[in-house]
């Protein structure tokens, strides 16, 4: 494993709040606050409000959002709690979902996102996050330039036997809006004889921070790989749909495919940037998504995270 070169502030601010607060009006109250620690520290955890109810936690969540961002090209499902608001993803509970920055490969992203723990797992299930600022530092320069030069390429092929079906991606059930969507959001868009849908697009792997300026690696360019599933899964995958049949899978941009190495790389730099502090009842977690990576660890018991996508911004 790579050793880091950077030396990195502190990326989770935290907070306690009294018990029994109310929720609403603590956030009503304290949201100039958070939003300051967000932009200051990348992201902000408050413990101590009673949220392990999943009104509460969405009532929270809309609080902090606002208007919200509704998910279009989402990879897993979700259930929907209102504008904006949605369950964690729906992952099998023994998968780890690699580092990440929320829908880095569409042309509209949020830059705000919200967690709020209603049940925390019996084990694991860790929201961890990473400062993609230092993340960008300590990958090879060589790598860097190669995707700065010609960005990521993510291809996905929704079909209804495995992820997830373009009507719930999209959520639309006629074609015509899909080509339609794909071509307003330079995606490529094209319907195979069993009508799944197979789309390709091209996103900068490196971006701007929309208010700093500060370079920040923004992709799922190691989550997303075939070489980041877990090995019986892909064999099995393959085998069934063959090898441009898998739901998704990156490469660089001018279609070059990636080696194991270059995304156990990428994937072992992460680590080296990565904080994690466990769930409990009532967490409620903010973090900038161009700054701030995350992922989710494997877990054990019943969990449940209620998210939120605010700030939407065409990238």
């Amino acid at each position: 494993m790579p050793e880091p070169r950077t030396a990195e502030p502190q990326l989770l601010a935290r907070l306690t709040v009294t018990p029994g607060t109310d929720p609403e009006t603590w956030i009503a109250e304290h949201t100039e606050e958070l939003r300051e620690l967000v932009d200051r520290h990348g992201a902000v955890l408050v413990r101590g409000l009673p949220l392990d109810d999943r009104d509460r936690a969405v009532a929270a969540v809309r609080r902090v959002i606002g208007a919200g961002m509704a998910e279009r090209e989402g990879f897993a499902p979700r259930d929907p709690y209102g504008p904006g608001v949605y369950s964690s993803s729906h992952w099998p509970a023994d998968q780890p979902m690699c580092m990440h920055h929320e829908l880095s490969y569409a042309a509209e992203t949020p830059r705000l996102l919200a967690f709020a723990c209603v049940t925390p797992p019996s084990s694991g299930g860790v929201t961890a996050l990473a400062d993609s600022r230092a993340v960008l530092a300590d990958l090879p320069a060589e790598l860097v330039a190669r995707f700065e030069r010609h960005g990521w390429l993510l291809t996905r092929h929704y079909n209804p036997f495995v992820g997830i079906g373009w009507e719930d991606a999209f959520g639309v059930k006629d074609r015509a809006e899909v080509e339609r969507y794909c071509a307003d959001h330079g995606a490529t868009a094209h319907w195979d004889d069993e009508g799944g849908l197979r789309t390709r697009q091209i996103r900068p792997a490196v971006v701007p921070h929309p208010v700093t300026g500060e370079r920040c690696w923004f992709n799922q360019i190691a989550f997303l790989n075939e070489w980041t599933m877990a090995p019986d899964i892909r064999e099995f995958l393959t085998s069934e749909f063959g090898p441009e049949g898998l739901p998704f899978n990156t490469f660089y941009g001018d279609g070059s495919p990636l080696d194991r190495a270059t995304v156990d790389l990428i994937n072992e730099v992460y680590e080296l940037h990565t904080v994690r502090e466990p769930w409990q009842a009532g967490d409620l977690m903010l973090l900038d998504n161009f700054r701030t990576a995350h992922s989710r660890e494997p877990y054990q018991g019943r969990r449940e995270i209620v998210v939120g996508m605010g700030d939407p911004l065409r990238h």
